[in-house]
Parts: structure tokens; C-alpha cells; sequence
């Protein structure tokens, strides 16, 4: 991504007080964005606030702030300022800065077709700029691409995501299928055991049953037979 960084130098001799005010404000502020030094949009920033507080119509203070911002990254507010320069600029050819910085910002969030249309408008204004021209290809190129993946794959990627969810409501209804087998199971379990117990105390109950009236027999052929005693015999 090229950007257009160009800080307006101002050549214009000042007419009048408050404009030889807000003049050396912008050259202030030049000289720290030339410099380069760490912080030194932050400083050119504050320079070019004051120049516009001197002069609110000074279109060069709008775009040289914009310029500051987007090197801080302060996007929307340097988006702000260019949308100013373009209304209140005069030439064309820093129209056409203007608009070629507001397409780095839309470019910078991904936002193509945005982005090639600020490039167009840099383009009908100055026809010539490679650099508009060259970010304006990218984007085009960009955008088809994040089509291709939003739009020709989306189809694909909606059925994988339906598939998805049946997968998931198959696996559902699968484990509430296993619970109630489970369950059923453990239930048919216990009533096994529950019949296995009845089962068991009834042969128990059976078994006594048996045993006390073979007890009884035995008593009873007992009881009915004579007892025998040994009789002595007297010679």
C-alpha cells in the first residue's frame, strides 16, 4: 500500500495578522513532521489544531492534519479532516491527496470497494498518480479475492455449517437415544434382580416348606410303629 504523506509547504506570502498566524502554525508543524523524531505527529497535530483555531477555513491545515492523524493512526479522525480539505481545497491536485489518503484509510480496514472509489476520485483529478493507480489495482484485486471467499465459498461454507449442525442434532438425538436405552437397560437390571429375588425366597420358602413336612413324615411313621422290648424268658 502506497500512502501520499505529502505535508503542504506554504509559499503564500500573509496578508493580514491572523493569517501570518495560522501560516507559521503549519510551517511549526511541517518542520516536526520533516523531522521525524519520535512524537513528532503528535506534535505536528497540536501545531496544526492551532493554525485551525486561527484560521477554521484553512483548507492546507485540514490536510496537513489529516496527514498527522493517519500517521498516528487516528483513522476516523483523519478521515474526518480530509472530507474537510476536499470541500473547503481549491486545487485539484491536493483534492486528489485528499481523496488518495481517504482510500489508505478504507483500505487499511479491508473496506475495498470503498477504498477504489476515494482512488477513482484521486484519479479524475490527477490522472497521472501511480501511486493512486497502483493502490487502486491492489484493491481491485483484493476485493475479488475477498469475494470469491465471502461469496463463491460462502455457499460452501453455509452447507458446512448446515452439515455441521446436523451432525451435531444427529450426535443429540444419538445420546438421548443412548440415555433412554440406558436407562431402560438399568431398569430391565433392577427388575431382573427384583424377579431373581422373588425367585430365590420362594425356593427358600419352598425348601422349609418341604423339609418341615418330611420332618413331620418322619415323626409320624415314627409315633405308628410298636416298640419293640426284650423280653427275658424264665427257664
Amino acid at each position: 500500500m502506497r500512502y501520499i504523506v505529502n505535508i503542504l509547504i506554504l509559499l503564500l506570502i500573509a496578508v493580514g495578522a491572523s493569517s501570518q498566524n495560522d501560516r507559521s502554525y503549519i510551517r511549526s508543524g511541517n518542520r516536526d513532521m520533516r523531522g521525524g523524531a519520535e512524537g513528532a505527529a503528535g506534535k505536528a497535530e497540536t501545531k496544526y489544531r492551532k493554525a485551525l483555531t486561527a484560521n477554521g477555513a484553512n483548507a492546507q491545515a485540514m490536510y496537513n492534519l489529516g496527514c498527522a492523524l493517519l500517521a498516528q493512526n487516528k483513522d476516523s479522525m483523519a478521515m474526518e479532516m480530509f472530507e474537510k480539505s476536499v470541500k473547503a481545497e481549491k486545487s485539484a491536485h491536493r483534492k486528489a491527496m485528499a481523496y488518495h489518503n481517504m482510500g489508505v484509510i478504507m483500505q487499511r480496514q479491508q473496506q475495498y470497494g470503498a477504498a477504489m472509489e476515494q482512488y477513482k476520485n484521486a484519479l479524475r483529478l490527477a490522472p497521472h498518480s501511480e501511486d493512486s493507480r497502483y493502490n487502486y489495482v491492489l484493491c481491485k484485486r483484493l476485493k475479488k479475492e475477498d469475494d470469491n471467499n465471502n461469496g463463491g465459498g460462502g455457499g460452501n461454507n453455509n452447507q458446512q455449517n448446515q452439515d455441521k449442525n446436523k451432525d451435531k442434532n444427529k450426535d443429540k438425538n444419538q445420546n438421548q437415544d443412548k440415555d433412554k436405552q440406558d436407562q431402560k437397560d438399568e431398569q430391565q437390571k433392577q427388575d431382573e434382580q427384583q424377579q431373581m429375588s422373588k425367585e430365590n425366597a420362594d425356593q427358600l420358602l419352598n425348601a422349609a416348606v418341604q423339609n418341615e413336612k418330611a420332618t413331620r413324615e418322619r415323626m409320624r411313621k415314627a409315633a405308628s410303629q410298636p416298640s419293640r422290648r426284650n423280653l427275658e424268658k424264665n427257664w
